[in-house]
C-alpha cells in the first residue's frame, strides 16, 4: 500500500485531468475550427469574448477573460484589427489603455465559426454520458466560481457560443 506522500490528491488528480484534457482537445479543435471556418482558435476566443461582452472590452479586460497573456492578446487584437474583425478605440476616461470593439464583419465571422465549432465541442464529448457531463460542467464552474469570484460564468444551458479553450 502507497504511504501517503506518495497519494495524489483529488485536488490534484483534477487539475492534472483538467491540463491533459486541455491537451488533448485544444489541437483536435483548433485543425477543426481553422479547416472548416479559416478563422484560427485563438481568434474565436478573442471575438467569443468581445461578444459576451457587450460587443466591447478594454484591452485589460480582455486579457483577462482569455486564457493568454497581456502581449499575446494585444498581438492577437492587433491582428484581428488587420483583418477588420476588431477596431481599437482609445480609452477617453484612461490615456494608458484602449478598447477592442467588435466590428460586424467581426461578429458575421465569429457567428459562422460558432456553426463549426460548437458541433466539433458536441462530437469530442458525444461518449460521454449527458449527466455526467452536467455534473462536472457545474463542478468545474463551482471551482472557477469559488477561485475567482469575479470570473464571468455563463449558464449556457439554453443555448448560446460556448466557452471553448
Amino acid at each position: 500500500m502507497p504511504n501517503d506522500a506518495a497519494r495524489t490528491s483529488d485536488a490534484e488528480r483534477t487539475w492534472e485531468a483538467v491540463l491533459r484534457l486541455h491537451a488533448a482537445l485544444l489541437p483536435r479543435l483548433d485543425r477543426v475550427v481553422a479547416r472548416d471556418s479559416g478563422m484560427p482558435l485563438t481568434w474565436y476566443d478573442v471575438l467569443l469574448e468581445l461578444r459576451d461582452g457587450g460587443g466591447r472590452l478594454t484591452m485589460g479586460e480582455l486579457g483577462e477573460r482569455v486564457v493568454l497573456s497581456r502581449t499575446r492578446v494585444s498581438r492577437l487584437v492587433d491582428e484581428l484589427a488587420a483583418a477588420g474583425l476588431v477596431a481599437r478605440e482609445p480609452n477617453p476616461h484612461d490615456g494608458r489603455s484602449a478598447f477592442a470593439v467588435l466590428t460586424g464583419d467581426g461578429r458575421r465571422r465569429f457567428l459562422a465559426a460558432a456553426r463549426v465549432y460548437v458541433p466539433a465541442i458536441e462530437r469530442e464529448f458525444a461518449a460521454v454520458d449527458p449527466g455526467r457531463l452536467e455534473e462536472l460542467a457545474d463542478g468545474l464552474e463551482m471551482v472557477l466560481g469559488a477561485v475567482a469570484p469575479d470570473a464571468v460564468i455563463h449558464d449556457r444551458r439554453g443555448g448560446g457560443s460556448p466557452r471553448g479553450r
